[in-house]
């Protein structure tokens, strides 16, 4: 896996957590126990910090970054599906970020909150706990969220981690 310092910024992995060898995690990032980082991540904390919690996946080629002013966070208990990009934003404990979505600058994603795939939520933006929020940019559906699913894909992450964590292994270059 390309796990690297820049500077003095090193990054934080717990040792339950699980990073895919070929997801890249550069400077000021924490990634809590038994969470998960999927093949192509880039977790990239050069100009200020990254935190994932407890039980959150990363999927496959999503994209995490920040600025000086404000941190990315994302809490325990997330799912971040396949192709997100994640910008200085708050993903508050147990919502999800559906495939292809977009979370921009100041936004705070609700607990148990779904970001429908491939939306954009602009700058600023609150959606509140529960609700969905689908479209580019994303309209707020309040109460909407159907979060049954959102601890069922934490968990059956966190089995995929020790699973891969385990068993995975290179056969051939």
């Amino acid at each position: 896996m390309a796990i690297y310092a820049l500077g003095s910024r090193e990054p934080k992995i717990h040792s339950t957590a699980f990073v895919h060898p070929e997801a890249v995690v550069i400077g000021s990032v924490e990634i809590g126990a038994e969470s998960t980082i999927w093949a192509g991540a880039v977790l990239r904390g050069d100009d200020g910090e990254i935190r994932i919690g407890q039980r959150t996946s990363i999927q496959d080629n999503s994209v995490l970054h920040t600025t000086p002013q404000t941190p990315t966070i994302v809490g325990d208990d997330c799912v971040i599906g396949h192709l997100v990009h994640l910008e200085c934003c708050t993903i508050e404990s147990g919502a999800q970020v559906s495939s292809g979505a977009i979370v921009l600058h100041r936004v705070i994603i609700g607990a148990g909150a779904i970001v429908g795939a491939n939306s954009v939520v602009l700058n600023d933006t609150i959606v509140p706990a529960g609700a969905l929020a689908v479209g580019s940019p994303a309209v707020i559906k309040e109460g909407r969220a159907r979060g049954e699913g959102i601890a069922s894909g934490a968990a059956d992450y966190v089995k995929r981690g020790k699973l891969f964590a385990k068993e995975l292994r290179k056969i051939r270059d």
